[in-house]
């Protein structure tokens, strides 16, 4: 048997590789990885270091300090957050490694850096049925706009997965569909009643053949929520994304276990979607609040 190959820009292709072949990492994700793992590596080349055996504790403590004092030309730094990235992906290919018999630096020796808790922006109540209603139904694009708005928000999906649907993947019948998310990961997709009968509305006054369920890209869908937001005066800047954490936050609010939650969403950790929590929290201290924080 030959020796494995420890070289260490070696091993990162292969590892993007692995990626995109066994673990079906989207083109976003393996574009990050790339970039993440290509500073490694020059970094290890700047110290000496050709050889995945030479990755210590002390090697990547100094790859660290170099990338918390990296400025570009405006002469501004790696947020913490984004710092936490180059460590996730680090970790990752580490894991890799091990579990390919390659003797390295243990994942668990990378601390990831302590981030102030993210703040969710999410849509409730009236604004909620503000931004659903606000298109026109009079004319086929903004029967379109409803049907996504309608389907974003009764369904969670994330933008990219919104516009990969096909028409006959829907099952009317039943009000749900499959579909593959990030990571390979397949889930089944529940669609409200409402949501249903503004699809089927827009699908009957189509008169294409275009196979897709929406044609129309996820820049698109941005710039239409962007500007029936803008037009209603929103209190926040909504995203697609904005009406993703809507819904989960109404499903929590509503009293949805989280790893119910977690499925509808996609999510493979339940730490991803534990996010969402102090949004039930802060809802539960309101009502505390309200009824028995006056006495």
């Amino acid at each position: 048997m030959s020796a494995q190959n420890t070289n260490l820009v070696e091993l990162v292709r292969k590892y993007l590789e692995y990626l995109e072949v066994e673990r079906g990492a989207s083109p976003l994700t393996l574009r990050n990885y790339r970039l993440y793992l290509r500073r490694f590596t020059e970094h290890a080349q700047t110290v000496g270091c050709s050889d995945i055996g030479c990755v210590d504790g002390d090697m990547v403590a100094k790859y660290r300090l170099a990338l918390s004092r990296l400025r570009d030309l405006k002469g501004q730094g790696l947020s913490r957050k984004t710092q936490g990235f180059y460590a996730v992906a680090l970790r990752s290919f580490l894991k890799w490694c091990i579990k390919k018999d390659i003797v390295t630096l243990s994942p668990d020796k990378i601390d990831l850096p302590k981030i102030e808790d993210r703040q969710i922006k999410f849509l409730v109540g009236e604004d909620v049925d503000r931004l659903l209603n606000c298109p026109s139904i009079n004319k086929l694009g903004g029967l379109r706009d409803k049907a996504i708005l309608e389907m974003l928000f009764s369904t969670g999906l994330r933008v990219s997965e919104i516009v990969k649907i096909k028409r006959e993947e829907i099952d009317f019948d039943r009000r749900e569909l499959g579909i593959v998310g990030k990571g390979g990961h397949a889930r089944i997709v529940f669609i409200s009643t409402r949501a249903a009968e503004w699809v089927k509305k827009y699908l009957e006054l189509r008169r294409d053949d275009h196979p897709a369920l929406f044609p129309i890209t996820p820049r698109s869908i941005q710039r239409m929520i962007h500007k029936y937001a803008k037009k209603l005066k929103l209190p926040m800047e909504v995203t697609p994304h904005v009406l993703r954490h809507s819904f989960a936050s109404d499903l929590l609010i509503a009293g949805a276990d989280i790893r119910s939650v977690q499925e509808m969403l996609g999510h493979k950790n339940i730490q991803t979607t534990q996010i969402y929590t102090h949004v039930t929290h802060r809802h539960l201290k309101e009502i505390h609040n309200e009824f028995h924080g006056k006495g």
